[in-house]
């Protein structure tokens, strides 16, 4: 493992949320990066942030966290990485300004993912996408993670991307109550029922896998020739998205040769041993009713994808069930993850 002779100052945008917490739990420990900075809305500026914050998480706030005072969303911070759990309706134009100033920004909205120049990463997936910074110009740097479902989803499709090729993917969602944020879902709306909508989120899956798993050629993503199609559902569960997976693949193979793809695979995380890596990030379950948010969405300290359930499809080809932790995996953890892949790889020896 790299070793890092001082912790790297890093701040945080949007740290009273949901996504922000979960920023703040995962780095108020972390071997490289160190918390300096803590940013927030109007209403929270010049507050302690354990004033300032609804601390929902699991982990108690460190207490030289919970005394730093919280700063505006302004490019002025005590840092050079910028963690981004900002809303999406404010998310584009605080990130642009603080890549502008120079900061390297690791965003969790929506906002740039698609830009052509803007790596939409999954360092497991597609780490060779990082190299489209290099077209951004300025020593500033923006990098985002895909979509908290589209994560997990990626995961389980690269293996057998590599293996066999994909043709057509149909997935249906059924998405943690966390990922709405806080409050997030009313409890009389959630209750007994399951909400078939979720807004944007079909979309979001249908073309963000396209681009992760495409080539980068040229400084330039070639998105993927597949065909994804979504349906996404809110669900009575706290942590954790389940997804239904139903997949045509290009060259026909055996259950058990799509099982070891998955068993076996190991990314350049792994290979880097980087600190939020997990040692497995594919976990394949043959018991019948796994995996299950509840008992396998914390495997690898949230950054394991769970697989379970293979099966012939009489539609497609295979059909299986895929869990990923939503705000580990699937947002604050990747964004990490992702920063760490960017320090191993030199992109911020010039600091």
């Amino acid at each position: 493992m790299l070793k890092i002779k001082e912790k790297i100052p890093v701040g945080i945008l949007g740290a009273t949320g949901s996504v922000g917490q979960k920023f703040v739990e995962l780095l108020q420990d972390h071997p490289w990066f160190r918390i300096t900075a803590l940013a927030a809305s109007e209403r929270s500026e010049g507050k302690l942030y354990r004033h300032a914050v609804n601390w929902f998480q699991k982990t108690p706030l460190a207490p030289r966290i919970g005394i730093m005072p919280v700063s505006a969303c302004l490019p002025k911070l005590p840092c050079r990485i910028v963690f981004s759990g900002l809303d999406a309706e404010i998310a584009g134009p605080v990130e642009k300004s603080f890549a502008k100033a120079g900061y390297v920004v690791i965003s969790n909205a929506k906002n740039h993912r698609m830009e052509e120049d803007v790596p939409l990463l999954i360092p497991e997936v597609n780490p060779e996408h990082l190299v489209l910074i290099e077209k951004q110009g300025s020593r500033g740097k923006l990098i985002t993670n895909p979509n908290c479902s589209t994560i997990g989803l990626a995961m389980a499709l690269k293996p057998l991307q590599d293996a066999f090729g994909l043709e057509k993917v149909s997935v249906v969602t059924l998405q943690a109550l966390s990922g709405a944020g806080y409050p997030g879902v009313s409890s009389l709306d959630i209750i007994d029922n399951v909400i078939p909508y979720i807004g944007g989120e079909e979309e979001k899956i249908q073309i963000e896998t396209l681009k992760i798993l495409g080539s980068c050629k040229d400084g330039k993503v070639d998105f993927a020739d597949i065909i994804v199609s979504a349906q996404c559902n809110r669900v009575a569960v706290i942590d954790g998205h389940s997804e239904s997976v139903a997949v045509k693949l290009k060259q026909r193979c055996k259950k058990e040769d799509m099982i070891a793809a998955w068993r076996e695979f190991r990314a350049e995380p792994q290979k880097l041993a980087l600190p939020s890596a997990p040692d497995m990030p594919l976990m394949y379950f043959d018991e019948a009713a796994y995996p299950q948010p509840k008992l396998h969405r914390d495997l690898g300290g949230g950054m394991t994808v769970s697989i379970g359930r293979l099966r012939d499809c009489s539609v497609l080809d295979y059909k299986f069930t895929v869990l990923s932790h939503n705000t580990i995996r699937g947002a604050a953890g990747c964004a990490i993850l992702n920063a760490e892949l960017l320090v191993k790889k030199g992109y911020l020896d010039e600091h």
